[in-house]
């Protein structure tokens, strides 16, 4: 799907509500909330901004954000879990604005964490940016999960292969989807005007993933603890553009 300036302008404001959204939740967190009252603020952040959460109510899911603990990978719902000193926690938000969307995610540390929980989430983040330095014109689709599993696996951990990332516009998940290593073919050539949300979830241990009875939320299989960031990114004639970020 190619989008035009007008599209991508409705995202832009879109990637804006998001970004205040990531930006108060990251400040909010500390030693003792829960990842309901994480919830409470972004919710006030799309009231604010008159805009839409493309989370809530989407296949039933009951809350405006994911909120998932170390462990967990993605797709966590926010409720009574109080997130401790040494924990890290993803945040997976989004909004609607004028019918246009914005996705993205972020994990971050609660107090002090681990060595290799500060390792981890320094390394998913990178590998995000790495993928997104290859989101230029004429380039194919899947050097983007090519860079980021290049980084992740140098660091000597893994790349879930289940969840991915995708194009976006004006649904949330749209295709092709993103994968976050390299499948075995260059995919597609970017072209200016395509959007995607590009979102790497990096495992300290083995990439397999179990789904708990809630029926949305995901972990490692190994127990080992997980990361998540994502950005959602217009390729344009001069490269990409980060709509979600502050």
């Amino acid at each position: 799907m190619i989008r035009t300036p007008e599209e991508i302008g409705k995202m832009r404001r879109a990637g804006r509500v998001v970004a205040e959204i990531i930006a108060e939740t990251r400040a909010f967190i500390r030693p003792g909330v829960t990842t309901a009252e994480v919830d409470a603020v972004a919710r006030k952040v799309l009231e604010r901004r008159a805009a839409r959460s493309n989370f809530l109510n989407y296949h039933g899911f009951p809350a405006v954000i994911c909120t998932s603990p170390n462990n967990m990978i993605v797709h966590g719902i926010p409720g009574d879990y109080r997130v401790k000193e040494g924990d890290i926690l993803s945040v997976d938000c989004g909004a609607i604005v004028e019918g246009y969307h914005g996705d993205a995610a972020y994990t971050t540390a609660v107090g002090e964490v681990s060595p290799v929980a500060a390792r981890l989430i320094e390394v998913t983040e990178r590998s995000l940016w790495a993928g997104i330095d290859k989101m230029r014109p004429g380039n194919r689709l899947h050097e983007i999960g090519r860079a980021v599993q290049e980084v992740a696996e140098a660091a000597g951990f893994s790349v879930v292969r289940k969840y991915v990332g995708h194009a976006i516009g004006t649904a949330m998940h749209e295709e092709p989807q993103v994968p976050n290593y390299w499948p075995g073919s260059p995919g597609p050539r970017l072209r200016v005007g395509n959007v995607f949300a590009v979102e790497p979830m990096v495992n300290v241990g083995g990439p397999d993933t179990v789904e708990l009875e809630d029926g949305w939320s995901v972990v490692t299989a190994d127990g080992s603890l997980s990361a998540h960031f994502e950005h959602t990114i217009a390729v344009t004639e001069h490269g990409p553009e980060v709509l979600t970020a502050p």
